[in-house]
């Protein structure tokens, strides 16, 4: 659930966490992480020894920018396996912050709850083509580019052999009360950003998984990602 109004200071205090460019570099490697991260694999990423690295993710986790969990790595079980490790994943929470005070969570609820009054289908097919136009402007944006479209939509893609995997909704507030409507305009605008792009074949179908966006994207072009390199901190040389 996002952050309310009245908590403001808190939210403030705890994005300020982010303005620390280690942290933030860690955090950024966390949230797009397709699994929890140890603190050894923070470390590696960021080019930092352990401690550090478990210090400032533990900094992220009493933020709430990310959560932790404990569990043994695969292959290690029973007596001698030692005690659980703790591990970092992307957090559900959402944080926000405006100077001076607005809503727009508050306005985004009263125009989905008045598209679902119209019984006609009308409005909801206007708002369908809306999302499909906005869909095609992200990726002529990018030249062309399909990935970039989605991330500057506020998807974080996560690409597999043949397939693009979103892992993450940029409506999930509203999707939680909304489902069908919020799922339908996902798709219109991802089919969208699709027609623009370079893969104008690609297909996107609903297939809602927990955490993630309800849609994925199928396309015989897409190979999966190679590991990022470790990253450099700031301030350092690479």
């Amino acid at each position: 659930m996002s952050t309310p109004r009245s908590a403001t200071p808190a939210a403030l205090a705890a994005l300020s966490n982010l303005d620390d460019p280690l942290r933030r570099t860690l955090y950024e490697y966390v949230s797009e992480s397709d699994a929890p991260v140890s603190r050894e694999q923070g470390a590696a990423a960021a080019g930092i020894s352990r401690t550090l690295a478990a210090y400032h993710l533990d900094k992220l986790a009493e933020a709430e920018l990310v959560r932790v969990s404990y569990h043994r790595p695969p292959g290690r079980s029973g007596p001698g396996a030692g005690r659980p490790a703790k591990f970092y994943a992307r957090a559900t929470k959402e944080l926000s912050v405006s100077v001076p005070p607005r809503d727009y969570e508050l306005l985004a609820r009263l125009l989905v709850s008045s598209i679902e009054r119209d019984t006609s289908g009308a409005v909801r097919e206007a708002v369908h083509e809306t999302a499909h136009d906005a869909g095609r402007s992200a990726t002529a944006a990018t030249g062309g580019d399909l990935l970039a479209a989605l991330r500057s939509c506020g998807y974080l893609p996560r690409v597999e052999d043949g397939c693009v995997n979103l892992r993450n909704c940029p409506f999930h507030v509203l999707a939680q009360d909304h489902q069908d409507l919020v799922c339908g305009l996902n798709l219109r605008l991802i089919e969208g950003a699709i027609t623009a792009s370079t893969q104008p074949d690609a297909h996107a179908e609903l297939d809602p998984q927990p955490d993630q966006c309800c849609v994925v994207v199928h396309h015989t072009g897409f190979a999966a990602a190679p590991a990022p390199p470790p990253r450099t901190p700031a301030g350092t040389a690479p």
